[in-house]
């Protein structure tokens, strides 16, 4: 079985392995006692705070172990926020931060505060400028992921950060997905992390908030991790996720990330060629270098993964027909790209060059087996209204609309009509992104009877 979805979370690192077995018999103790076994732990705890200080690139007294990537995040928004409330109550963030960045926005907006949202490029960056002329005079808190996770496009944070820092206001970074990688760049005020994306133990995060920022930890506390992650910490879990960060970082210096690059190209630039009717999404050029994803036309993404599992290969997707929400992903909804049929795969460290090879021989044949199932339906209503070809897809779920929109182009004339009823998600998202794939012309949408009516023009 070929593991592909390392974004999700990393096998165990060997070293993590060996580190948390080690200190299972060290660790135990209580950290804050003064009789030998709590020494004990206590040394452990540092030298691992150290060892993580050290990869992040900032002071030991300044980072914290947290129980998740995730409490880490919430955390650090809340605590930054409070801390600066005098300031205002203004917070920005992109419109693709990972899920947690984005919930704690909207708890923030339910007790009063308000929300900003960065657009993206169809790539998935913010633009700095755009970011910067986000920033007002009451903005308590920044907030702007060095990578995405889903599409892999690495973020201008040092542009960001140098705006954030003229204008006064600190940019909290998630570094979830590219610390295993290098340290984050710029001059950033604090950082989140999680140990289970680089290989480290599941339940430990960091949480980082630089000197002079300004910072009142909400909720319970307790004199543990400087008073901001209550309850007893994990040490042999710290201590495992603080050696795998070392380890991995050697290894992507030493050659593994060029690798890993090489591998995730050679697939960025083989599957259209492979594979017809599909986007390649994200930034093909300032990237991270284990994830790429693309996204076929006509393809129910579960059916999909359901088969590459199938035949031996675990990925994930962004795609709305894997979700019991049938919403489209909020990241390939705020880039405008294709969302049916998404496919995103994130290599492993040591990941196989073989196994990527039986990955692009694989593909071809499950997607079309896949398309085969679906039979390309024949639509339940095509009726005409004057000039107008009127597709009927309402109760249907992605990809039929689009499958049924591509069935009938051709039986109007060059500049001709074709209106799809839908009353899926999806079909705000992966109906444009069909035309830009297929140079027809997107006229637009508006509200129908049910749903959506969206109209598309016959352009070739």
């Amino acid at each position: 079985m070929a593991y592909f979805d390392a974004a999700s979370a990393a096998p165990l690192h060997s070293v993590a392995r060996q580190a948390l077995l080690a200190s299972l018999d060290e660790g135990w103790a209580d950290p804050a006692r003064l009789y030998r076994e709590g020494r004990r732990a206590r040394m452990l705890l540092d030298a691992a705070r150290e060892a993580a200080a050290e990869a992040v690139g900032c002071r030991a007294d300044e980072l914290v172990f947290t129980s998740s990537g995730t409490r880490a995040v919430h955390a650090g928004v809340a605590g930054a926020l409070a801390g600066r409330r005098r300031a205002g109550r203004h917070l920005i963030v992109s419109a693709v931060e990972h899920s947690s960045v984005l919930h704690s926005a909207e708890a923030h907006e339910a007790d009063g505060g308000s929300v900003t949202q960065v657009p993206v490029d169809r790539g998935g960056a913010v633009d700095p400028v755009a970011y910067g002329d986000a920033l007002r005079g009451d903005t308590a808190l920044a907030c702007l992921q060095s990578a995405n996770h889903e599409v892999g496009t690495e973020q201008p944070v040092a542009a960001v950060a140098e705006l954030c820092r003229g204008a006064g206001v600190p940019l909290l970074v998630d570094a979830a997905q590219s610390l295993g990688w290098g340290p984050v760049e710029g001059d950033w005020s604090l950082l989140a992390a999680s140990a289970h994306k680089w290989g480290g133990p599941s339940g430990v995060g960091l949480l980082v908030v630089r000197k002079g920022v300004r910072f009142s930890a909400q909720g319970p506390v307790d004199e543990r991790e400087s008073g901001r992650a209550a309850g007893f910490e994990n040490i042999p879990a710290i201590v495992a996720a603080a050696a795998s960060l070392r380890a991995v970082r050697a290894e992507a210096a030493a050659g593994e990330a060029a690798r890993l690059r090489e591998l995730t190209e050679r697939i960025r630039a083989r599957v259209p060629g492979l594979v017809p009717d599909v986007e390649v999404v994200g930034d093909p050029v300032r990237r991270l270098p284990g994830i790429v994803t693309f996204s076929c036309l006509y393809v129910d993404g579960e059916a999909l993964l359901h088969e590459l599992d199938r035949e031996g290969f675990s990925v994930s997707s962004g795609s709305s027909c894997t979700s019991s929400t049938l919403t489209p992903s909020h990241v390939l909804r705020a880039m405008g790209v294709l969302s049916e049929g998404n496919v995103r795969v994130s290599l492993p460290l040591g990941a196989a060059e073989e196994d990527v090879e039986r990955f692009l021989e694989v593909l071809p044949r499950a997607v079309a087996g896949v398309r085969e199932k679906l039979g390309a339906p024949v639509s339940e209503v095509v009726v005409r209204e004057a000039d107008v070809l009127v597709v009927d897809s309402l109760g249907k779920r992605c990809p039929i609309p689009v499958i049924e929109l591509a069935k009938v182009i051709g039986d109007v004339p060059v500049g001709g009509l074709v209106r799809v009823l839908s009353d899926d998600e999806a079909a705000r998202l992966d109906i444009p992104a069909w035309c830009e794939m297929r140079n027809q012309e997107y006229v637009g949408e508006e509200p129908a009877d049910r749903g959506t009516a969206y109209t598309v023009r016959r352009v070739s």
